[in-house]
C-alpha cells in the first residue's frame, strides 16, 4: 500500500515541475503550448514531431522550445504508463505511455483566471472522469495544477468526478471555463 501512495507524491512533484516549465514557456511565447505555439517552436527542432491530438504532443513543445531538458517530469503512474526512457530524439520524445498527465489546451496566464486547471491527474483517457481504482491507495484524490502554478488535491467521488463549487470540475459553467467546455488533451 505504501508504494502506490508514494506514486501519488511522485505525480504531484512532477506536476509542480511541469508547472514551472509551463510558466517559463508562457513567458517566452505568451501562451501555454497550443496550435499557434507549435508553429513558433517548430524552427527550434528538426527532429521532434509536434502534433495536437494529446497531452504528449503539447508537452513535446516544451522540449522543442528548450525550456525542458528531460522527459522524467511527465511520468505519473496510470494503467498504461511507464517511466520515460530519456530518449528525446525523433519520434522517441514522450512516446506512448511516457506521460501520465492530461492537459487543458488553449489557455494563457494573461487570458484565464489564476485558479483555472491546466494539468490534471489521474484522468481516464477519452473521458472526463478520474480513475477511482488507481486513486484508491491514496484516498481517492485528484491532483490539479492551476494557472497560478499551485497544485491542489481534490476528492474524487465514487463515480469518478471531482466536484468544485457543487459542480463537476469540467462543467463549462465553472467560472474559470468562461462558459466554454475545456479543451482536454488526454495522455497517450
Amino acid at each position: 500500500r505504501d508504494g502506490p501512495a508514494r506514486e501519488f507524491t511522485v505525480a504531484v512533484n512532477n506536476m509542480k515541475q511541469i508547472g514551472l516549465t509551463l510558466f517559463e514557456f508562457d513567458i517566452a511565447y505568451g501562451r501555454y503550448p497550443d496550435n499557434s505555439t507549435a508553429a513558433e517552436v517548430k524552427p527550434n527542432t528538426d527532429h521532434l514531431t509536434l502534433g495536437n491530438r494529446n497531452s504528449n504532443d503539447y508537452f513535446r513543445q516544451l522540449i522543442a522550445s528548450g525550456v525542458c531538458k528531460s522527459e522524467a517530469m511527465f511520468y505519473a503512474r496510470t494503467a498504461n504508463s511507464r517511466r520515460p526512457d530519456g530518449d528525446m530524439t525523433g519520434t522517441k520524445a514522450l512516446e506512448i505511455g511516457e506521460c501520465g498527465f492530461a492537459y487543458i489546451a488553449g489557455l494563457s496566464s494573461a487570458e484565464n483566471l489564476p485558479d483555472t486547471p491546466l494539468v490534471v491527474y489521474p484522468l481516464i483517457p477519452g473521458k472526463l472522469i478520474f480513475d477511482c481504482k488507481l486513486s484508491e491507495p491514496w484516498g481517492y484524490k485528484a491532483a490539479i495544477l492551476k494557472i497560478d502554478n499551485s497544485v491542489t488535491t481534490l476528492p474524487i467521488d465514487k463515480s469518478g468526478h471531482v466536484l468544485l463549487n457543487g459542480k463537476d470540475l469540467f462543467d463549462p459553467t465553472q467560472p474559470f471555463w468562461g462558459g466554454k467546455a475545456p479543451d482536454v488533451k488526454w495522455q497517450e
